[in-house]
């Protein structure tokens, strides 16, 4: 009878020992990301639709912008070179850096090493103009000038090529190497049609990247004429045929962006994003063999209206947790979660909870130490 408190003592110690263990363990992952493969979820009901067999694509993602989710993918994490898709990198680097009114005048060495056959915008040496117009030759007409004149600004190539590495491992992108900050065929450059889609849904939740990505028709500033006078302005259309439509590509409905890409090694590549029926998804593309990418992606966005509730998703563009409403209904679909602030909040947490549980652990020990002297003391007795 003498023994049961001091039995009951050890085995309530040793019970919260283990929750103290546990307290201490890391997080799962909350986050698989999808595999090498063709991949979709089982249909949640009886009527998921098929994949489109179409597809010609050596790479591509269907997501859901909203929540993160990836619905499909094939080879979603293979390394591919980017073409321009790798502007909305640079985008999401240099975007926050800027005033969008303020006034620059380009040098000819803002202009240096613009590639040989790289798109253009217009932008001519000796001419000021505002970071807006610039970043509308970006999204709009792919142009690489813009680009090196801002990356210019914001403290010169090097630098900007350095912060756009690490603004991708701050957003998750394991996929992504970035040796030329405009997307330009370079050795040792990639990316993944994954990290496209972490881009593209990252920067939809900037008003100003999503303003950009989804314009269709802007006017750009003039050059200059022979007496150094400003030229009047000329209209620039969205390179993204999906948005802007042409005579051979329709629009597609819905569409909001994001950005288009080409060259010779890269082929086309694409991140589209649609919205309909209360759901926004997003779509990358790189380099369809036998299809085009405007074709591709129309499929895929298809499938994935078709599929939307229908289908288990395969993994997720999110990094950690997901951030919720006090409702807990998910945040809206204009403005998802910046992936780098949940993962920085999730890495708080564990950090939290570890120092925690290492403190819960250190008290225990000295509750069984005193369990122990007392069922010692009473065997004497």
């Amino acid at each position: 009878m003498i023994f049961r408190p001091a039995v009951r003592s050890l085995c309530t110690g040793a019970v919260v020992l283990a929750a103290g263990v546990t307290a201490i363990a890391p997080c799962a992952a909350l986050a698989p990301r999808p595999g090498h493969r063709p991949a979709s979820g089982t249909g949640s009901g009886t009527h998921a639709p098929e994949l489109p067999g179409q597809v010609s694509a050596l790479s591509w993602v269907v997501a859901d912008a909203t929540s993160g989710d990836v619905l499909a993918s094939r080879n979603a994490h293979r390394h591919l070179p980017p073409a321009s898709t790798l502007k909305t990198l640079f985008a999401l680097t240099v975007l926050p850096h800027l005033p969008t009114r303020l006034l620059h005048t380009v040098t000819s060495a803002d202009l240096d090493g613009v590639g040989a056959g790289s798109a253009r915008v217009g932008v001519v040496e000796g001419r000021a103009y505002r970071v807006d117009d610039l970043w509308r030759g970006v999204f709009l007409s792919s142009g690489g000038d813009a680009v090196h004149v801002l990356a210019s600004m914001n403290g010169g190539w090097q630098k900007t090529r350095d912060e756009m590495r690490e603004r991708a491992v701050q957003l998750g992108a394991e996929d992504t190497h970035v040796m030329s900050p405009d997307g330009y065929d370079t050795p040792g450059q990639y990316s993944s049609a994954f990290d496209l889609a972490v881009f593209g849904r990252t920067g939809l939740a900037d008003p100003a990247f999503a303003r950009y990505c989804s314009t269709r028709v802007a006017e750009f500033p003039g050059g200059l004429d022979s007496s150094g006078r400003a030229g009047a302005p000329f209209q620039i259309q969205n390179t993204n045929r999906l948005l802007a439509g042409t005579q051979d590509v329709s629009r597609y409905p819905g569409l909001i962006g994001v950005k288009n890409g080409y060259t010779s090694e890269a082929g086309n590549t694409l991140i589209a994003a649609a919205r309909r029926g209360g759901h926004t998804l997003i779509v990358t593309v790189m380099n369809p063999q036998d299809s085009t990418v405007y074709d591709d992606a129309r499929s895929l966005l298809d499938w994935g209206f078709a599929a939307s509730g229908k289908v288990r998703p395969v993994g997720s563009l999110r990094p950690a947790v997901a951030r919720t409403t006090t409702a807990g209904a998910p945040g809206p679909a204009q403005a998802p979660p910046d992936p780098a602030l949940v993962a920085n909040h999730h890495s708080t947490i564990k950090k939290s909870s570890t120092l925690g549980g290492f403190a819960a652990v250190g008290a225990l020990l000295v509750s069984l130490s005193a369990s122990l002297w007392l069922l010692r003391r009473r065997m004497r007795r």
